[in-house]
């Protein structure tokens, strides 16, 4: 089988890599040609119609529904791509976008499917990440050989319901990790140790991979970048504006998403999102600055 993948980034990458090592003939291409050129065994590309015109199964990860459909049109990729040819979309974008660009797809006779992740770039590297995918079952029984070399696949429902699902991870991720973030200051603030109370309600109902992982990251300050305040904002966005058009109200995500959108706006947007801890902190006022307020 050949595989084509759209898109070498963080996320890219490593995917891309693993892909060459379970012995497919992998084809690459990026916007940034060098970035392509890591994925060593890989047939690197200079435009993304080259690189999906002879693949069996082509993989997006890009930036936004806007990225994937312009590559799919100005970039000439939909046209590019044989009839029967997989188009297997593992970007975040809105499930309104999905099911667009199925449907442009089903023009050219190309089968789509729309499967996000969540795991971040270890479980990129590793091969553990979470993918929800959207699309006719046969499709997913197709891609799931490959997909297996990805992580663990699920199917969830009909064209867009990867998409829904990906933005139910990014809810639950998002405040969560503002719940943990608010927690651990409060601690701090009244003179508890962090790292104490991270151990002391580990494996306890408030326990969670989001406890482990960023709470660690909020205890260590080590807020490089793993996935960018701007895509969980992005996230929320996608989130707000599918709820909207379901008619469905959504009060706890749009207090977050006003709360990554004010990080952002002070200096965080390229940190990890679990730099929200730093906006949380920028909120507080001491006892004296209070004290001057009333």
């Amino acid at each position: 089988m050949k595989i084509t993948v759209l898109g070498i980034g963080m996320m890219g990458l490593p995917m891309a890599r693993r892909l060459v090592v379970a012995g497919y003939e992998v084809h690459v291409w990026n916007r940034t040609p060098e970035k392509a050129k890591a994925v060593e065994g890989a047939h690197v590309h200079t435009s993304a119609a080259d690189a999906a015109r002879h693949a069996d199964l082509v993989i997006a990860l890009l930036a936004d529904g806007e990225a994937v459909l312009s590559t799919l049109t100005d970039g000439g990729v939909a046209k590019a791509m044989r009839p029967g040819t997989l188009w297997v979309d593992m970007s975040s974008i809105r499930p309104a976008q999905a099911q667009a660009h199925a449907e442009l797809l089903a023009q050219q006779n190309v089968r789509a499917l729309d499967a996000p992740v969540s795991g971040g770039t270890v479980g990129a590297e590793q091969g553990s990440l979470a993918i929800m995918v959207g699309g006719e079952p046969a499709d997913f029984e197709r891609a799931a050989p490959v997909l297996a070399h990805l992580g663990r696949a699920t199917w969830v429902g009909p064209s867009g319901s990867g998409q829904l699902a990906k933005l139910a991870n990014q809810m639950i991720v998002g405040i969560t990790i503002g719940a943990v973030a608010e927690a651990l200051l409060l601690c701090q603030q009244g003179g508890a140790d962090m790292a104490r109370v991270r151990q002391a309600i580990s494996g306890g109902f408030a326990d969670s991979r989001i406890l482990q992982l960023h709470g660690q990251r909020m205890i260590d300050q080590d807020f490089a970048p793993r996935a960018r305040m701007t895509v969980q904002l992005k996230d929320m966005r996608n989130a707000l504006a599918t709820a909207q058009a379901l008619g469905f109200s959504a009060p706890i995500t749009t207090l977050f998403e006003s709360l990554y959108a004010s990080a952002a706006a002070n200096g965080l947007a390229d940190a990890d999102h679990s730099a929200l801890m730093l906006e949380l902190q920028r909120r507080q006022t001491s006892p004296a600055d209070q004290h001057r307020q009333l």
